[in-house]
């Protein structure tokens, strides 16, 4: 393997953050094009680089876009620092650099796509136009873990209306009757065990407005579901609101669990062990592209890439090359493993879009 420092810095010069994304998916083609993939953009602005042809379909779903906060990239010993090293620019290269290794049977799709840290634009996007057979998350997660759930999302705004009075009123003020729905809203319904396991909730913010003798008091609220709670679960268990309040939903992402008998798991955990490693099964907290992905392409699969997700959107965030060369085996282990399925693999009726 040459080394991947190069390409790195590369990617992480080509600041990307969301909603500005071009010059990402650039320097992304252009490395995928020096390794041999076929490269296109898609409508929604996502990179997509392909290599090899036929049954399976393995699609290696990334993220290009970072949030905003360029850090002057650099080079200290084996470690490099910018933006969307971990978050996820480093795994982009990592499965870019073993899909052009891998040789068995099928097709490697690396995508980067645009959006993921908003509105996953890019991912909404791509969904109806390609069934995949297997599907890997492009996420940080060590080159000895790998991500087999997330938590779901689900963001509302609530909107309190009510009269200005005085404080000395008995009745209580617009901006109490919004504290007190707090209070009852945060309640977690549900305790599955673990972190993992239990709704939490965070207030993301609370605005207050008048004018004349009205008043406004908005609130937004983060639900974060485990496995088990959907969003309209959690929506029905919120609090009843009188009829001059309303609740509008900004976010909502469904629960993410695969299991370990998952063949995407299978072969990622063999990957971790031909390299030398010890598989752990992480459960996040977080959401990503595969809450979207994985259920309306009806597979599980797992989210795997070099990276320390604590140092994701730091400003020490960095990646060990090191640490990519071993994910890069990996990766590279996984997708020949899921490839050898081609030579018994039975096509079925392509989704929408075909493969």
């Amino acid at each position: 393997m040459n080394d991947p420092g190069p390409w790195l810095v590369r990617l992480l010069e080509a600041y990307s953050p969301s909603g500005e994304e071009a010059d990402g998916v650039a320097a992304f083609g252009g490395i995928a094009r020096e390794l041999g993939y076929v490269v296109r953009t898609d409508p929604a602005g996502n990179g997509i680089a392909s290599k090899g042809s036929g049954k399976p379909l393995v699609v290696y779903l990334g993220h290009i876009d970072t949030v905003e906060g360029s850090i002057p990239v650099r080079i200290e010993g084996r470690r490099v620092f910018g933006r969307g090293a971990c978050d996820a620019k480093g795994p982009l290269l990592a499965a870019l650099l073993a899909g052009a290794e891998a040789s068995d049977g099928g097709e490697i799709r690396v995508v980067a796509a645009v959006g993921e840290e908003t509105d996953s634009r890019g991912a909404r996007a791509l969904i109806p136009e390609v069934r995949p057979d297997f599907v890997i998350g492009g996420e940080p997660s060590g080159w000895e873990g790998l991500a087999i759930g997330y938590k779901g999302d689900l963001r509302v705004l609530v909107t309190f209306q009510g009269s200005r009075s005085h404080l000395s009123s008995p009745s209580p003020s617009t901006t109490e009757r919004a504290l007190a729905w707090l209070d009852r809203a945060r309640a977690p319904p549900v305790d599955g065990g673990g972190s993992f396991g239990v709704l939490t909730s965070k207030v993301v913010s609370i605005r207050t407005t008048g004018v004349g003798g009205s008043e406004r008091v908005d609130v937004v609220l983060d639900l974060r579901l485990p496995p088990g709670v959907s969003t309209s679960m959690a929506r029905s268990a919120l609090p009843a609101l009188t009829e001059e309040d309303s609740i509008q939903v900004l976010v909502e992402v469904e629960p993410f669990l695969s299991e370990r008998t998952d063949p995407v798991v299978r072969a990622l955990t063999s990957g971790i062990r031909a390299a030398g490693g010890r598989p752990t099964y992480l459960k996040k907290g977080g959401t990503s592209d595969l809450n979207l992905a994985a259920p309306l392409w009806g597979k599980g699969g797992a989210a795997y890439g070099p990276g320390d997700s604590h140092l994701d959107h730091t400003d020490l965030e960095s990646l060990d090359l090191d640490e990519l060369e071993r994910a890069v085996r990996v990766l590279r282990h996984a997708f020949q493993e899921l490839g050898r399925s081609a030579a018994s693999f039975t096509p079925r009726p392509s989704g929408p879009g075909g493969g």
